[in-house]
């Protein structure tokens, strides 16, 4: 039984190294994320379109639907929670007042590790236009 104390040092290192995950995820300090903050500007409505419970978790849903809607039915209206007639747009009416991206959209995706494509069609509020494409010329060939 020469071998029992290679035994017991092998099992508590088996232990550690098992348990070493856990236990940087309880020692390590996690960056808490605030909520997203929000700038709406004063020419902006009052209200969104939907409550603050229902976007939260569905308006990714929503877009969807606006999406659908415009493209496939030609339906570019909806109305609002006042009664005033509201543009179904991404770009056009969510961007009024959350026109920071970074600051909202990219918080609380980053957090939930989250990678949307509506900026691959939509451009952000802080870009205004395209970057030009710059074609690289042949050389002219001497004869």
């Amino acid at each position: 039984m020469s071998d029992r104390g290679k035994i017991v040092i092998g099992l508590i290192i088996f232990v550690l190294i098992f348990t070493l995950p856990m236990t940087y995820n309880m020692v390590a300090k996690n960056k808490a994320v605030g909520a997203p903050e929000l700038e709406i500007p004063p020419e902006a409505g009052k209200e969104c379109v939907r409550s603050t419970e229902y976007m939260r978790p569905f308006h990714m849903d929503l877009l969807n639907e606006w999406r659908d809607e415009v493209v496939r039915h030609n339906d570019r209206y909806i109305e609002g929670p006042d009664g005033a007639m509201i543009e179904k747009s991404l770009s056009n009416t969510c961007l009024d007042c959350h026109s920071n991206k970074e600051n909202f959209c990219d918080r609380c995706h980053n957090y939930l590790a989250v990678y949307p494509y509506c900026w691959d069609c939509h451009t952000t509020p802080e870009e205004t236009a395209q970057p030009e494409l710059v074609v690289a010329q042949q050389p002219k060939e001497e004869n």
